[in-house]
This record gives C-alpha cells, structure tokens and sequence, in this order.
C-alpha cells in the first residue's frame, strides 16, 4: 500500500483548548474546557451533532446516531478526565486509551499507589512498567535518528500506550533493527513490526472543490482561524510555502500562505482577503454542515471524521498519538495515526470528534475503497505555533463595520495611500520597502501593506 498526504479546505476554528481537571465519568451532560492560559471555551456535547457526520459514524464504525451520540459525549468525558489525571500523576502517567462502544477510558501509571486517584477519577487503571515520558523519550531517539538520515524501509514509529511499548513499522526486521542501533535506542522498550506502508502526500493536480495553490495543486482547508483583526484558516504545510498564493473552490481569488512547516512538522495558515468571512464549520458535503465548538484533543481509540474535497466525510478511531512518519519528503514527528481513510485532494482538511476540532489532514496509506492509514496534523500545536485563534460557535465571525485600527507595523512614508483603489499586480512602497497587491481592494486607513499580508506581498 502507499502512504500520502492530503489536502482540504478548512471552514471552522477557535480557540486552542485542553481539557483540564479530574470529571467523574458518570452524571455528566457536557465537559467544560479550559485554555492552559487561562482562556476558557464553551461546554462540549454530544447533542446537535451534524446529520452528515452521524451518517458517516453509522457507515464506518457501525453506530446508529443514538450510539454515535452516546458514545461522542463518553469520549468528551474522557479526554477531560485523562488531561486531570495526566496533570495528577505527573511522572507516573503512562498514556491513556478508550476501548469498546462505549468508550471506557483507561489510563495507565508504574505507580500502584495511584490506583485508587485513578479509579476515584471514574477511570480503569491499570499498572504498566514504564511511564508515558520514557517511552516517548525513545521516539525522541528515533525522531533524531531520522532527522540525519531517514529510510524509506521504515515508514513509521510510535508509542503504542496499550503495549507500553515504542513501535517501529519497518520493511524488513533488519531495516528495523539498524534503525534501532543508528538511534542508540533502548530496543527493550521497542518492538519491530514488518510493514508493507508506503506514505505520501496526498496532493491532488486534477483540481476539485476545494482550494487551488498558484493556480494548480488542491488542497482542503482545514479549520477558519484568525491572527489578531486578519482572517484565514489552517491546513497541511506541504500544500503550500510562504507566498504561494490560494483560490478558492469556486476559482476567485482567496489569499496567501503566511506560515508553513513541512517536513518537520505538516502544518501551514492561509490569510485570506475581505470576500472570504471565516465560518465555525465544516463542510458536511450535503448532508449538514459541522459547528465547530473548540479544539479538547480526543485519547486513544475515540472516533473520530474528516472531512476531505476529495471523499466528503468519512470515520475511524485514533490510533497511536506523536507518531512519527516518512514520505518521500522527509520524516515529520507529532503526527496523530487513525484508521480513517483519505485520498488525493482531502490533504488539510479537517478532522473532528464530535465538535471538537483535532487536527489537519497529513497523509496516509490506501484509499476510501480498500481502506487506509492516515495521519493528522494536531490543530492545538499548529495554532500556538504561529499565534492563531481557532473561530469557533462562540466567536463573532461578521465582517466587521469599520476598517482595523491597528497601528502600522511599520514608518509611515512611500506612495501607499488610504482611500486608493489598487489592481492586483499594482505596486507600492512603504516604510522603505516595496510591496505588490495581491487582491483588488480600496485601501483603508490601518490597511497597511505590512499589516495586511493577504492583501500585499513584499517584493
């Protein structure tokens, strides 16, 4: 099977949240979230889910939309009880994982002394020989490892909480072991895994209904965002650099890649112009669009759906957490892997629990035929890497009625002016520097070309 990436358009965002603080599993109708800031987001539910994602829930994991419903509010449940406990048990935490349709939570620690915190939190605890820090210390190891020279014979690497082992899927036992011993890592705490994956990218050059980078490649949006007063949204890194500029699904002009990181990391943002409002949904491809609530990450073995340009909505369950991964590109690290699959074209879309935002669409193996492998991008790293608020059901998403007031970022001076109409392809300077229109507009005053990227590019 080969392994890819994929790319989509993003319609929904907010702000990045982590569920804090032990919660009894039983009695609760909702879980608050709470910025590790300080921040806090709306309460969590299972009700009002989207008709188009229930549908693709029934599909891919079986569950009529009453189950679909219960077992989404378990799994909210339970990232906030396993993000209390993981805080509680400090060193002594060794991951934690839902199982069965109902979605009961266990979670792991090398104390058996902490039994009873984890019981009396409405967990199943269970003692394992080594702690949630060591093991990932191994993968650090082997992220290092392949950063100096990564080997298309081993795709993929893991820490698998069930066993309490790191996991290394290779080609061959040999390719495997030499990993191993170019990374200097423990191999007590690895277990070799033959595997015939092949990951890559999951770009798409035929064009569809999503967004298009200069004019060729498409990808899918991932979730809306904003930086301050500039809206945008989130998506995959290798769908585009800084610069390369975006249309949208219907072919007009849309915006322009400010960040991106790919390999390494795959995740990017796209600051859009004023014709493009971010929404706190997802596409739901006909069947009801998703309203994105926040962004509390799912533990293991919680369902979770994407929603791809290419392939419209489809379900699995979490898989593995920071697991690394090896495309023809390069090797990137921190990746989510799920059972859910993808194909050309879906890579940046975006991945929900629930209405929970979880991450942008990497790559993967296989397709929606036969079934994959596929890996998303965490949204709530990409979001604190490059400063962005995720627009979610509680953030004002209307236009706003008078221009940004933000003060220029650079010395006034040059032949920018307020009140211009400029073309796109027109040319400015300001502050010492030269700067090309990206998108037809009428200046306004704070609309200076080095505060507003999606409308000026520097040149």
């Amino acid at each position: 099977m080969e392994r890819t990436t994929l790319r989509r358009r993003a319609l929904a965002a907010g702000t990045a949240t982590v569920a804090v603080g032990a919660l009894a599993l039983a009695g609760l109708t909702g879980v608050a979230s709470a910025d590790p800031a300080g921040g806090t987001a709306a309460p969590v539910s299972a009700d009002g889910l989207s008709p188009g994602l229930l549908a693709a829930m029934e599909r891919d994991l079986g569950l009529d939309a009453d189950d679909a419903r219960s077992r989404i509010a378990n799994e909210y449940r339970a990232a906030a009880v396993a993000a209390g406990l993981e805080k509680s048990l400090g060193a002594d935490f060794a991951g934690a994982r839902v199982s069965g349709e109902k979605a009961t939570l266990t979670v792991s620690t090398t104390d058996a002394s902490q039994a009873a915190r984890i019981t009396g939190a409405g967990a199943k605890a269970e003692v394992v020989a080594h702690s949630l820090d060591r093991l990932e210390g191994v993968k650090e190891a082997l992220d290092r490892a392949a950063q100096r020279k990564a080997s298309k014979d081993v795709p993929v690497w893991y820490v698998d909480v069930e066993a309490n082992r790191v996991v290394v899927n290779a080609a061959s036992t040999a390719a495997g072991t030499a990993f191993l011993k170019a990374a200097g890592a423990d191999s007590s705490l690895v277990t070799v895994a033959r595997s015939a994956e092949k990951p890559r990218t999951f770009a798409d050059l035929r064009g569809g209904d999503a967004y298009y980078m200069n004019g060729s490649g498409r990808c899918s949006i991932g979730f809306s965002v904003k930086r301050g007063t500039q809206n945008g949204f989130a998506t995959a890194g290798h769908c585009g650099r800084v610069g390369t500029t975006t249309n949208g699904f219907n072919q007009q002009a849309q915006g322009t890649f400010q960040g991106s990181t790919f390999p390494g990391r795959d995740y990017a943002w796209v600051a859009t112009n004023a014709n493009w409002t971010p929404r706190p949904t997802v596409n739901g491809y006909g069947r009801g669009d998703v309203t994105v609530a926040g962004s509390t990450a799912s533990v293991v073995g919680a369902s979770v759906c994407r929603s791809g340009s290419t392939t419209g909505w489809h379900c699995g369950t979490i898989q593995q957490l920071n697991t690394s991964v090896t495309y023809p590109e390069g090797t990137i690290s921190g990746v989510t892997r799920t059972s859910v699959c993808a194909e050309p074209g879906d890579s940046g879309g975006s991945y929900i629990s629930g209405n929970q935002a979880q991450g942008v669409t990497s790559g993967g193996s296989g397709n929606c035929s036969s079934g994959g492998t596929t890996y998303f991008q965490p949204l709530n790293p990409l979001l604190q890497a490059y400063g962005l608020t995720l627009v979610t059901s509680g953030t004002p998403t209307d236009p706003p009625t008078t221009p940004p007031t933000d003060p220029p970022t650079d010395p006034p001076g040059g032949t920018w002016a307020a009140g211009t109409a400029y073309a796109a392809g027109a040319t400015v300077t300001y502050g010492g520097a030269t700067y090309r229109c990206l998108q037809a507009h009428t200046a306004q005053p704070g609309w200076t070309p080095a505060a507003v990227p999606a409308l000026w590019q520097r040149i």
